[in-house]
């Protein structure tokens, strides 16, 4: 995907401009290409950016360890302030207290949007954190359930436990 020059959004219809989305995101390992559309709005001081996509990703369930495929679909929207010093480097302190009604995105009026870069940012959101092939998987089975069965590369070190005294 190109970047959006902003000023180019105000010269549009209804100051809106839309993209549809059929491709793989680099850095994020998709088993389809993620589709769906981005929808950029111009409002004067600000952008509304609303996005629709989905993708089908491969995950490792955190209690089996086995391999899954889940669907990960996401229907969000985002403000993006326009700000004549946005992001400009020259003006950040080296360390600054920020209060959380700051804690918002900004670009440059003149600069440009990056969507296959906010696109991937929304999509790495909506990967669960808990990640389970099922709710009621069982988690990995112990292949010792009794003391009686001694998996045979422990042998020697069984032995030799056994010449000492507990």
């Amino acid at each position: 995907m190109d970047a959006i020059y902003i000023p180019q959004l105000t010269k549009a219809p209804e100051r809106t401009g839309e993209l549809q989305i059929k491709e793989f995101l680099p850095g994020l390992e998709t088993l389809t290409p993620v589709r769906g559309k981005i929808r950029m709005q111009h409002c004067g001081n600000y952008l509304q950016i609303h996005v629709k996509a989905e993708s089908i990703i491969t995950l490792t369930c955190d209690r089996c360890l086995q391999q899954y495929n889940s669907r990960i679909a996401i229907d969000t929207s985002e403000i993006i302030w326009l700000e004549e010093r946005a992001n400009d480097p020259e003006e950040l302190p080296l360390e600054r207290e920020v209060a959380m009604e700051d804690l918002v995105e900004s670009l440059s009026p003149t600069g440009h949007f990056y969507p296959s870069e906010w696109l991937y940012e929304q999509m790495c959101l909506a990967i669960p954190q808990r990640q389970l092939c099922d709710n009621k998987c069982p988690g990995i089975e112990s292949a010792n359930k009794s003391d009686d069965v001694i998996d045979s590369r422990w042998a020697s070190l069984e032995s030799l436990k056994k010449q000492f005294p507990s």
